[in-house]
């Protein structure tokens, strides 16, 4: 038991801040990387499996930064070194020189910026100082991963509009660096660094859960909890990955073979479907703290594998499906990526979140990054993004039947909540 101090709760500021520095080290740069694949494959004359062989590549070399280094230095710390990192790595980007080696490096320098700077030090921080509402706090701060990146889906084909895209990447890359000053004098790793309580609360109730000592990898791979949580989320952020990343290249197959044309459509139809991730994120962050966390995981995961066939609709003669597709696939992606750490926090206590989570972040984003490149290979055999895709279909569901077979749920809220945390009960082996 310990009680806070008497100034006002620091919560408020803490999101506020991860509302930024999370839509700069992570939002902006991942939804923005692809709309310069296809330019990088016409200036250096590469095939789109190369184009997107570089982030596959790159995280089989950088997988250990995760596990290795995350539980080990302060988040904010973590975001400080994560955004240089994948700063410098889009100043590269801009000065490749048609070397696939060199391109693969970029990327390995891209790949440890996003470990160390995006969602795991924001995850852990959040989880810190909110139990009670840490499905809307968590929310919040991830509707600016949507916004940074919808900005940046304006920004750069507005960029290049007037400069060359090498100019234009690497000035996205410094927008990162204002990342720097939040996590430097803003962020808190802790509500005890400043004498307070998760909650703002007086006096802190630790539950069970959070007093239950911290899992050992060993530990949590003995779990199907554990197994059946990372194949799940792997496997719906793969399919959603595969659309982010082909998006262009499906729109030039569908008609959309003018330069000026693609960006445009590119920059509605992922536009739409970041604006409609804040909904989604809004949406289910304050469901999550209301209703079974387990079964709005499962629809979520579900609504990507029914979103992925509409974007065969959005063609030359129709460009007005792009909202359809993207209001639709932009909500089910904004609360995919939302739920995971919740629903980690839930089954493996507090105590081991980071240790579960730099587990199951990696594993996610090798499957965020090695299915768009299986299903542009799979598009070359097969002559077509229009059979391709529906492979990703089938990894989506796999998700959603991964999640629907999690053997049980800890609850960190009940309906009503808003003085007392939950009971919670034991821990499923």
């Amino acid at each position: 038991m310990a009680t806070s101090r008497s100034r006002p709760f620091y919560g408020p500021w803490i999101i506020a801040a991860s509302f930024i520095t999370f839509g700069l080290a992570s939002g902006l740069p991942y939804y923005n990387i692809a709309f310069f694949y296809d330019y990088l494959r016409d200036d250096h004359h590469w095939p789109q499996q190369m184009v997107t062989l570089g982030a596959p590549v790159a995280i089989l070399l950088t997988i250990w930064a995760g596990p290795v280094l995350a539980h080990r230095f302060n988040p904010r710390y973590l975001i400080v070194a994560g955004t240089g990192l994948t700063c410098f790595a889009f100043q590269w980007f801009g000065h490749l020189h048609g070397s696939s080696m060199e391109y693969y490096a970029a990327w390995c320098v891209y790949m440890l910026g996003y470990l160390l700077s995006g969602p795991i030090p924001h995850q852990i921080i959040i989880s810190n100082w909110y139990r009670r509402k840490r499905g809307q706090a968590m929310g919040i701060a991830y509707i600016g991963g949507a916004l940074a990146g919808a900005i940046g889906n304006k920004l750069a084909p507005w960029l290049v509009s007037f400069m060359s895209y090498r100019s234009a990447i690497q000035l996205l890359g410094l927008l990162l660096l204002l990342a720097w000053p939040l996590a430097l004098f803003v962020l808190k790793d802790r509500p005890e660094d400043l004498g307070q309580n998760p909650d703002g609360d007086a006096v802190l109730d630790v539950p069970a859960l959070d007093m239950a000592e911290s899992l050992t990898f060993p530990g949590l791979t003995r779990r199907s909890s554990f197994w059946f949580l990372l194949v799940g989320s792997a496997a719906s952020i793969g399919s959603i990955a595969c659309v982010n990343f082909l998006m262009k290249f499906v729109f030039e197959e569908q008609g959309f073979t003018n330069q000026a044309a693609r960006d445009q459509i590119w920059s509605t139809a992922s536009f739409t479907a970041l604006i409609a991730a804040i909904g989604g994120r809004i949406v289910v962050g304050w469901l999550a703290d209301r209703t079974s966390r387990k079964t709005v995981m499962v629809a979520t995961y579900a609504q990507v594998a029914i979103a992925i066939p509409l974007l065969f609709l959005v063609t030359p003669e129709t460009p007005h499906y792009a909202y359809l597709f993207g209001i639709v696939f932009g909500f089910a992606m904004g609360a995919d990526y939302m739920l995971i750490p919740l629903m980690a926090a839930d089954v493996f206590g507090l105590r081991s979140l980071g240790r579960a989570m730099s587990a199951i972040v990696p594993s996610d984003t090798i499957a965020q990054y090695w299915a768009p490149n299986t299903i542009a290979r799979l598009r070359m055999v097969w002559g077509g993004y229009g059979t391709a895709l529906w492979v990703a279909c089938g990894i989506a569901a796999i998700g959603a039947v991964a999640i629907a077979l999690l053997p049980g749920e800890v609850r960190d809220s009940i309906p009503g909540a808003a003085a007392a945390p939950a009971r919670r009960e034991p821990l499923t082996p």
